[in-house]
């Protein structure tokens, strides 16, 4: 949990989602783990299938090396390790999410088809099962916005209780704000349509939000209840929000139902940052905040050596591993 883990694509590198990752690392004083897989060649004895391989392993090194320049330039003390891997990138990605504290990617806006089922797709996959909170990333936040503000959303549930853990000490780290949003759907079927309703509404959010304003009194937290569809009004009011956070609660079934269909349309609609976060392990406490500290424990002491890290040992992820401070294959060998 001592690093931050920033997909690179090596199509097309989201520069935002760098520039996230990196600006986030240096929050956090933890280290930024660039990874760009190469997905398996198919035929893979045919003579066109191992030059188009060979290609994108190519480009694979060039992307990786690219954003590791950019990363430097933009903050010099930050340790950094790169890995090109061999396997297909959502898979990679969530094997090695694991050992992260947060994992960021990009996004290409497939559309929702091509995100769910494509072998080439990875926000909607490893959204869905990634063990840490995964950043997607489609356009620059707004940091132009005075006071900044972050957006939770909450619906009394325990994986959004987890988002407010998580996103109350990320507003902590951003000096910002926190909206913790409850969006009420309109129903005619419901009884509890009232006062009645919204009352208890008023109640379950302000249970969730409960105690964190003692233990982050630099946090200013707001507490809405708004009506309408969830993934409209999240989206509406995360306009000019530095991130959105919400919880995964989808369960079983393929990546879009375990993703759930609020997530998986926030997505799509949300014009910042979305960051997901999962339940927290058997081990972590729901609703505790002890468990969020886990990134904090780093922060008094940030890193001044730009000294590639790699050399200690950890659980490979499916797939095969190079790292940037290893020796590669010898000529004509194939990799490790």
């Amino acid at each position: 949990m001592n690093e931050i883990l920033l997909g690179v694509d090596p199509r097309e590198q989201s520069v935002p989602a760098l520039v996230w990752a990196a600006d986030e690392s240096v929050r956090r004083g933890l280290a930024l783990r660039l990874v760009v897989a190469v997905p398996p060649a198919h035929n893979g004895l045919r003579y066109d299938a191992l030059a188009r391989q060979s290609a994108l392993t190519i480009r694979a090194e060039s992307a990786v090396a690219n954003a590791e320049d950019l990363v430097r330039e933009l903050h010099p003390g930050l340790r950094i390790a790169t890995e090109r891997v061999n396997g297909v990138p959502a898979t990679v990605l969530r094997d090695m999410a694991q050992h992260a504290a947060l994992v960021v990617v990009g996004s290409r806006r497939l559309g929702r088809a091509a995100e769910t089922f494509s072998e080439s797709s990875v926000v909607v996959p490893l959204t869905a099962r990634a063990d840490c909170p995964v950043v997607v990333v489609r356009a620059p936040e707004h940091t132009a916005v005075h006071p900044s503000t972050l957006v939770v959303g909450v619906d009394g549930s325990e994986s959004s209780r987890a988002a407010v853990a998580f996103a109350v000490e990320e507003a902590s780290l951003r000096e910002a704000r926190l909206r913790a949003v409850w969006v009420w759907p309109r129903s005619v079927l419901t009884r509890d349509d009232g006062e009645e309703g919204l009352a208890e509404r008023r109640r379950l959010l302000a249970e969730s939000v409960a105690g964190w304003a003692e233990r982050y009194p630099d946090v200013a937290i707001s507490e809405e209840i708004l009506r309408g569809h969830p993934v409209e009004q999240l989206a509406l009011t995360s306009q000019e929000s530095l991130s959105l956070v919400v919880g995964r609660r989808g369960r079983g079934g393929y990546s879009g139902m375990r993703l759930g269909s609020t997530v998986h349309g926030l997505l799509h609609r949300a014009p910042c940052p979305v960051i997901t976060v999962p339940l927290p392990q058997r081990e972590r406490r729901t609703g505790d905040p002890a468990w969020t500290d886990r990134s904090r424990a780093g922060t008094a002491d940030r890193p001044v050596s730009a000294a590639p890290l790699g050399t200690g040992r950890r659980p490979s992820p499916r797939g095969t591993v190079r790292r940037a401070d290893a020796p590669g294959p010898s000529e004509g060998s194939a990799e490790r």
